[in-house]
């Protein structure tokens, strides 16, 4: 029984021990139009496969100017892939549903440490344009 718990500890202790605190964050401005995007809600995630699920790293909405700045921290064995999702009703017609598009943040944007160290710009976005991989909305 004993040399079943140390081969278990010699198995689990470098995984549990291997998880690494890591953070992003991510910026921009959102439009429709010529006009901000306001109060849209927007999330950053890190995408995760198999079966571990995504963590939410934070969630907001955008200012009176459509400007939003997120982010947030997790532990993970492996660099996380953050993702920002937008959800908006932007040009969507009568469509009962929001528009859901997602923007991959790239890894150079991933820091250690509970605060990243760099935030990504996206920009400024016309969320009129439809994004090839949206959902909801006109596609």
């Amino acid at each position: 029984m004993l040399i079943k718990v140390f081969i278990l500890a010699f198995i689990f202790i470098p995984v549990i021990f291997g998880f690494r605190q890591q953070s992003a964050g991510v910026r921009g401005v959102l439009m429709c139009g010529d006009q901000p995007l306001t109060n849209t809600l927007v999330k950053l995630w890190d995408d995760d496969s198999g079966p571990d699920l995504d963590d939410l790293l934070e969630e907001g909405h955008t200012d009176h100017r459509g400007y939003f700045e997120l982010s947030g921290t997790t532990n993970e064995l492996t660099t996380i892939d953050p993702v920002l999702k937008i959800y908006h009703d932007c040009d969507d017609g009568i469509m009962p549903c929001q528009r859901k598009v997602g923007f991959n943040v790239p890894d150079a944007y991933v820091s250690s440490g509970s605060k990243p160290t760099r935030m990504f710009d996206i920009g400024t976005i016309n969320m009129q344009i439809i994004f090839e991989k949206e959902e909801g909305g006109k596609m």
